[in-house]
């Protein structure tokens, strides 16, 4: 039987990784008792990764000896939105507040997390960028949006825009969203589809082929290993 992969798991925490989980995905990755001592090693470059999704901060450590005033502090953490438990960096249980970053405006868009909103949600945050259309961002923007979507922009005049047959209703039936930006009298629609991820190809041989191969890099072996002996005696000649 194949073992599936553990994605929820330290070992495997990328920058990109890290836009799939929560809150609660952060906490049970640390408590794993299987990765707890690589925790502990790379205790500083998990959490730079988890930093990158997610605003961190330490929940000061006091008391009054009944955890009343532990609870107050708690308490105003979650009241911003943030979760709070326990997290044992360097083998100290250390209470943290977490809370997923949002992606709400278009800088909040990088390579990492792109792959990780929708069409609909990437063309509402276009629209919240003053309503400028898709020439209103900076290249920087359109190259992170266009790693991770196909995008298509006209503008029409608006009683143009929606007829039979038009580049409307072919990209509509396509799969993509519509951002309709009205300008004046006429109107630029922004259309948005996720991309697919691309996998490279890896060549394939037959067992045919790869005894070739094998047979290829054995000669060449054996070519190097002769001519590094013809260079042995010819030193040898030299010092005669």
């Amino acid at each position: 039987m194949q073992k599936t992969k553990d994605t929820k798991s330290l070992r495997f925490l990328t920058k990109g990784t890290i836009w799939d989980m929560q809150e609660s995905d952060i906490f049970f990755m640390w408590q794993k008792p299987d990765k707890e001592d690589a925790a502990q090693e790379h205790a500083e470059h998990y959490m730079d990764i988890i930093k990158t999704a997610f605003d961190v901060e330490e929940v000061p450590n006091v008391g009054d000896g009944k955890g009343r005033l532990a609870r107050e502090i708690e308490k105003k953490y979650e009241a911003r939105g943030m979760r709070v438990g326990v997290i044992p960096v360097k083998y100290k249980d250390q209470k943290w507040a977490i809370k997923k970053k949002p992606i709400n405006r278009v800088t909040d868009l990088t390579y990492e997390n792109i792959r990780h909103i929708s069409a609909a949600k990437l063309l509402e945050i276009i629209d919240r960028n003053f309503g400028g259309g898709w020439d209103s961002l900076n290249q920087g923007v359109k190259d992170i949006i266009q790693s991770g979507f196909d995008i298509t922009t006209n503008v029409v005049p608006a009683e143009r825009l929606k007829r039979p047959g038009g580049l409307y209703e072919l990209k509509i039936a396509d799969g993509y969203e519509c951002l309709e930006i009205e300008k004046g009298g006429w109107v630029e629609a922004i259309f948005a589809k996720v991309k697919p991820m691309s996998i490279k190809p890896r060549l394939r041989f037959n067992d045919e082929e790869e005894d070739d191969l094998d047979e290829g890099r054995k000669r060449r072996k054996r070519r190097s290993q002769d001519d590094d002996l013809d260079d042995d005696l010819d030193g040898d000649d030299d010092n005669c």
